[in-house]
């Protein structure tokens, strides 16, 4: 069963060991075991719902609590506190897009808002229902999950926008393809909240991102039902995938997405190359990317994050020797790690990761093999459960994102990381911050830096130094020149720096989009444009 209160199954526990602990106290000083809140307490003191009953709605307080909030740090720890502030009113589970339908004009005779939710895996504050007057209807979409239509001929697969990535991937791989999506999120986000939120897989590089990847589909929206076809490609005027993409559920619901598939890869392996310093690691892999070579993942760890991962991953008899090694090869206390990727026929892999180790090797790199690689592959969707063994402990770990040009990548990762450590000294703590590229670019990388620091147990004092951080390393990204947002979207958490990048006028035109599109203002209002 899926934690109210944290990531994923409640029956995985990945535990911290104690080198591990060790490292972070030492670091941060020692942990305070956290107590959290009771889900039936935290069920009973939530308002009576403001809805008037409907067949599709569950207005019980146990399913409204596990729908009102996504993976923030702001989430959890109101979720952890039991403070869990306004949450929907009812929770609707439509099984087709006549019921989608039909909870709309429901919606609208009850003068409700509503909240799309996909795998309530938002960490940008999306599923938030804010301080709303008026009664909120989350649409949770999962049982809209089935493969509709596969044309084997143009690679092209329909789904429902609720499925899951496990679901999906299984539903393709039955017929031998696959869509190539692989967020961290993987196990429980769905396609449509992929394409709301202009989402990222680990392996875009091979696949490409999800704009590259979602061709068409229905929305249903309060004006009408936005019919979207598919076209290989169009010079017909504004591309209407455009306006759904990115747009986090304000002009309607993705009922139904179609999207370009692959044939299951013949190969696929992970390599790791470590080089001396983070200087030639990025002049590596800069030259890589804009090789264009056929890979399907180029993943660069600082220093910082080199290190926490190899004291992270347990066996410290292992990694002595290993570091020996490294050491003895010119990579010492400054090393970073590169995962290599490549996937799809064997004849094009084998001379794509030849031509990037060649050029690795060029700039200092040390290739050693798949080991490395093979066990971040069986382990990139279970590392994101240290969330809840480091909060056990007490310990907080938050994340950011950015994408910047290559002659601005540096200098971001510095201004990111510099920014979280003097955002807590204003607290009298300190935060350990680490950093790596998850996705290049000729023209750039995206910058993902991830901060671990230590929890009060107080909410109040906990949520200030959330608020702190948050504010510090977005102004941070908005003074490099980066988006302040690669992967994650903008939601609530992101909205104050929204017009940094697309100016009062761009502001303008999307809020005059949704407004098309839902007049009334009733599609999860707030997000991305007030």
């Amino acid at each position: 069963m899926r934690r109210w209160n944290g990531w994923g199954d409640d029956t995985i526990e990945v535990a911290l060991a104690p080198q591990a602990l060790a490292f972070l106290a030492q670091r941060l000083g020692p942990g305070t075991a956290q107590v959290d809140a009771d889900f039936e307490q935290a069920c009973a003191a939530l308002p009576a719902s403001r809805l008037p009953m409907h067949p599709l709605v569950d207005a019980s307080p146990a399913t409204r609590a596990r729908h009102a909030l996504g993976q923030s740090l702001h989430d959890w720890l109101r979720l952890r506190h039991g403070r869990l502030g306004a949450v929907p009113d009812g929770v609707a589970f439509p099984e087709s897009g006549q019921q989608v339908r039909e909870l709309l004009d429901f919606a609208a005779h009850a003068g409700a808002e509503l909240i799309p939710y996909g795998g309530g895996t938002s960490v940008a504050g999306h599923l938030e229902a804010g301080q709303a007057r008026r009664p909120v209807l989350s649409v949770a979409m999962g049982r809209m999950r089935a493969l509709v239509s596969l044309d084997r001929e143009a690679q092209l697969a329909c789904f429902g926008a609720g499925v899951s990535g496990p679901d999906l991937e299984a539903q393709l791989r039955a017929h031998g393809y696959t869509l190539g999506h692989f967020p961290q999120s993987f196990e429980y986000s769905t396609l449509g909240g992929w394409v709301a939120t202009r989402s990222s897989g680990q392996q875009s590089l091979r696949y490409g991102r999800i704009e590259q990847l979602f061709a068409g589909g229905r929305v249903e929206t309060p004006a009408g039902t936005l019919e979207i076809p598919t076209f290989p490609a169009s010079a017909a005027g504004i591309d209407l995938r455009e306006m759904v993409l990115g747009s986090e559920g304000r002009l309607g619901i993705l009922t139904h997405a179609s999207v370009r598939i692959s044939r299951l890869p013949e190969h696929e392996a992970f390599h790791a190359v470590f080089f001396p310093d983070w200087e030639r690691a990025a002049g590596a892999v800069r030259l890589i990317a804009q090789a264009r070579l056929p890979l399907s993942m180029l993943r660069l760890s600082n220093a910082a994050e080199t290190q926490t991962m190899l004291t992270l991953a347990g066996h410290p008899r292992q990694v002595a020797l290993l570091e020996r090694y490294l050491g003895w090869r010119g990579c010492g206390a400054g090393k970073c790690m590169l995962l290599v990727g490549v996937s799809g026929r064997r004849a094009q892999c084998l001379p794509a990761l030849r031509a990037a180790l060649s050029m690795a090797r060029c700039h200092g790199g040390v290739h050693l093999g798949r080991l490395l690689g093979e066990r971040w592959r069986r382990n990139r969707f279970r590392s994101v459960y240290l969330r809840n063994a480091a909060w056990l402990h007490g310990y907080a770990i938050d994340t950011v994102e950015t994408a910047v040009d290559w002659s601005r990548v540096s200098a971001t990762v510095d201004a990111v990381e510099g920014a979280a450590g003097k955002a807590l000294q204003a607290f009298g703590e300190r935060v350990h911050a680490y950093t790596h590229l998850s996705h290049l670019y000729p023209q750039g990388a995206s910058v993902y830096a991830t901060f671990v620091f230590r929890l009060s147990g107080d909410f109040e004092t906990d949520l200030a130094r959330w608020r702190c951080l948050k504010d510090r390393v977005s102004e941070a990204i908005v003074a490099s020149g980066g988006t302040i947002s690669h992967q994650h979207g903008v939601g609530l958490d992101h909205a104050p720096w929204l017009a940094a990048e697309k100016g009062e006028l761009g502001l303008s035109a999307m809020a005059a989009l949704f407004r098309h599109f839902d007049p009334e203002g009733r599609m999860n209002p707030g997000k991305l444009v007030r």
